[in-house]
């Protein structure tokens, strides 16, 4: 199969996920399917094993604030509350989504985790700037955003982040690109497979990282997992 698709430079094509007037069953049809996916290929996990890196040394009795921003229905954090749990942390989780229907299926899926709660809100906003967090957390977010916003969000992250940013997003790279299109002749859902091949071409090479990183003077922890993720440790 030849290698057509261009990913020397990231795509600014719009994904429909982007619009946040989608709602009702049909989004959290997407929302479902996506995290059935997302185990699938080993993505969810990338952020687990990240947060355990980060708190190796960390005492067990002080409490952690952690947000996981663009949280979508929650199930990253759910994750983080089951690894908490198993490993004695206390953890209060904060989900952020700027999709209120996200934000709701979010809270309907989480009532027997009490370290968690959920809010609506834009993470380039004020009242965002205004949160004191220990980590952060970004899985599959960065990508929908130009690089310049994403510089000046993580510089003003870090000011009210004590521990760490922790990413993890898409490796942009032909045989992701081909990989999904092969893997969406068995997904029904036409805004998965629309925005499952944007994702990747909106997605980063480890230079485009490297260059974040210089611009925000952090020194890079840049790795690569499967299935074409990139896990990237900012801290200060």
């Amino acid at each position: 199969m030849p290698f057509l698709v261009d990913t020397s430079k990231r795509s600014d094509k719009e994904e429909l996920m982007d619009d946040f007037s989608i709602g009702g069953d049909y989004l959290r049809d997407v929302l479902d399917k996506l995290e059935n996916i997302n185990r699938w290929l080993g993505g969810n996990i990338v952020t687990v094993n990240s947060l355990k890196k980060v708190l190796k040394n960390h005492p067990k009795e002080q409490e952690l604030v952690i947000a996981d921003i663009g949280c979508g229905h929650g199930d990253i954090l759910r994750d983080v509350a089951k690894f908490g749990r198993k490993h004695g942390y206390k953890f209060k989780l904060i989900g952020v989504d700027a999709n209120s229907t996200a934000i709701e299926y979010a809270n309907e899926l989480s009532k027997n985790y009490q370290e968690l709660s959920f809010v609506v809100e834009d993470i380039f906003s004020e009242d965002f700037k205004n949160r004191q967090f220990d980590i952060v957390l970004a899985t599959l977010f960065f990508h929908h955003f130009k690089q310049k916003p994403l510089v000046s969000f993580l510089n003003d992250t870090l000011k009210h982040t004590k521990k760490a940013i922790i990413v993890n997003d898409i490796h942009r790279h032909k045989l992701a690109y081909y990989l999904f299109k092969l893997l969406s002749v068995f997904i029904s859902n036409k805004m998965i497979i629309h925005d499952g091949l944007i994702s990747v071409l909106r997605g980063f090479k480890r230079k485009d990282l490297t260059t974040m990183s210089q611009k925000i003077n952090v020194t890079p922890q840049i790795s690569w997992k499967w299935a074409f993720r990139w896990r990237w440790i900012i801290q200060r």
